[in-house]
């Protein structure tokens, strides 16, 4: 399908004319979003399109928006892993979401909602694979270590991890714009499923990044299309004052995460600075060895 990731502005009442669009990345006031699901369910009504609730290692967003059946909703989930990046799965039937739930991620929580699970990537994949599912990598491409394509995981593992989902996410309304961008060229680098969403904290952002389908507006449906890699997705990103209100929410309601934030960011680091002195010490030698082999001590 051409033009399946599109940066610009989407034009809501055009799209939904001849598509189902939906939200497939927002949070509620379970994690770190402002707004109630009454609040979501108001707003997504007024724009006509559906929204997936995919709050931090949380359900009951997810649970409570089921309730509102006059509105399309996506069962889904926001992990994080254990080694501090993050992983959005998208379920066909609510009570499949409450069993992987109750089962293999409530066992494995942190300290705090917002702190990181017990759980490998590769394990939490496992896991959702059990059950009727979608798994994407939500902005793959972001700063620190929440993106999966960062120093935590060896060329080897990141290929491994991305040939064991469905696809990625292209485009996140709270990314840099440059993220974006290389989200999406792997994305189509990948030919999987593409996904996008506002990665909403308050309703402003709510449609900002949508996906859409020429399809029935039902849940089956729509992720049948997504599944199919018949979806499309188009938005751009919120401005930079958005980001940092969006940001101070979402500090708000990690302050008691700090100590799990703080030891992530530091052995983070410990991997970069590691990355970084391997790769000095692969230029000086290939500098060493080209210089001999110019003097000729080399074939």
């Amino acid at each position: 399908m051409e033009n399946r990731i599109l940066f610009k502005k989407p034009n809501i009442a055009e799209l939904t004319r001849k598509h189902t669009v939906v939200d497939m990345h927002f949070h509620s006031n379970y994690s770190d979003g402002i707004n109630s699901i009454q609040a979501i369910v108001v707003r997504a009504m007024k724009l006509g399109i559906g929204v997936a609730i995919t709050d931090h290692n949380d359900i009951r967003g997810a649970v409570e928006i089921e309730k509102y059946k006059h509105v399309l909703s996506i069962p889904g989930i926001e992990i994080t892993s254990r080694e501090g990046s993050h992983l959005l799965i998208y379920f066909y039937e609510i009570n499949q979401l409450k069993k992987f739930y109750n089962s293999y991620i409530k066992p494995n929580m942190g300290e705090d909602l917002m702190s990181a699970t017990n759980l490998h990537m590769e394990q939490i994949i496992g896991y959702a694979r059990k059950f009727k599912c979608l798994i994407f990598f939500p902005h793959p491409y972001s700063a620190v270590y929440t993106g999966i394509c960062n120093h935590h995981f060896s060329k080897e593992r990141l290929e491994h991890l991305l040939s064991l989902v469905d696809g990625v996410e292209t485009i996140n309304s709270e990314n840099l714009h440059k993220w974006n961008l290389k989200s999406a060229v792997l994305g189509f680098n990948l030919d999987k499923s593409v996904v996008g969403g506002s990665d909403g904290h308050t309703l402003y952002h709510m449609g900002k990044v949508v996906t859409y389908a020429k399809c029935r507006a039902v849940r089956k449906a729509f992720l049948d299309s997504l599944k199919a890699k018949k979806a499309c997705v188009v938005g751009s990103e919120i401005d930079l004052l958005r980001k940092m209100t969006s940001n101070s929410f979402k500090l708000r309601s990690s302050f008691k995460n700090y100590p799990d934030v703080f030891e992530k960011n530091i052995e983070y680091s410990y991997k970069i600075i590691n990355s970084k002195t391997k790769e000095i010490g692969r230029r000086i030698h290939q500098k060493i060895s080209e210089g001999l082999m110019k003097k000729g001590f080399l074939r």
